[in-house]
């Protein structure tokens, strides 16, 4: 099973937030920076083993020192123990070390792409401000939407809260990667999103085009 099958259905992450998980999973518990990221299944597999494996070695290590207590109350050579546990919690510690590492790898790889990604979408011209007459003409496309001052807007309702919030999640991951980011209204089962450009101080062909990527995100 490839590494990206544990990493699905998770949010990206930012460049810092990769960081910081690679160095708790590196220096500190392998699987907590997994699970900061939202890699549930990764990081429980990979802080299982750790914690697994530093109790194999702290139990060996209790056994290792009680002789030696033992030698102040008797002249008996102590009994030491196996180095077989000792062995078994490093190598579980081990797996989960470089499991997380490959995890802690993966994130920082994928931040790294979409900071890419957003230095290349931030280079693209600015939009053009449409004038009066082709806003009412791009209004006819997103009936749903109205013009209010210089942005539109539309309000969209839902069944319960669960359902408006989980339109408003797939709505945020939509526009973070059209890297256009409407305003956002939550009143219970009503999502109200307001578009406009402020790059070129008022309405552009893009808020339309957003806005018509809203309506079919709101039917399915």
């Amino acid at each position: 099973m490839r590494m990206k099958t544990f990493l699905a259905n998770r949010k990206p992450v930012s460049r810092a937030k990769a960081k910081n998980a690679a160095l708790l999973n590196q220096l500190a518990t392998p699987g907590l920076g997994s699970l900061l990221c939202g890699c549930w299944i990764a990081g429980s597999g990979q802080l299982v083993l750790s914690v697994a494996g530093f109790v194999l070695v702290l139990v060996w290590f209790f056994k290792e020192m009680i002789p030696y207590y033992g030698m102040m109350f008797s002249d008996q050579p102590p009994h030491l123990p196996s180095l077989k546990m000792l062995a078994d919690g490093g190598i579980l510690f081990g797996i989960a070390w470089l499991w997380s590492g490959l995890t802690s790898f993966t994130l920082l790889r994928e931040a790294s792409t979409g900071h890419l990604r957003s230095l290349e979408k931030s280079a693209v011209p600015p939009q053009l401000k449409l004038d009066e007459a082709k806003i009412l003409l791009a209004l006819a496309s997103v009936p749903n939407w109205q013009k209010n001052g210089g942005a539109i807007s539309r309000t969209f309702q839902f069944k319960d809260f669960p359902a408006a919030i989980k339109f408003v999640d797939a709505a945020a991951q939509l526009a973070e990667e059209e890297w256009h980011h409407p305003d956002i209204d939550i009143r219970w089962n009503k999502v109200t999103l307001a578009l406009t450009t402020h790059d070129a101080g008022g309405l552009t062909e893009k808020d339309f085009a957003l806005a018509k990527k809203f309506d079919d995100l709101s039917l399915r």
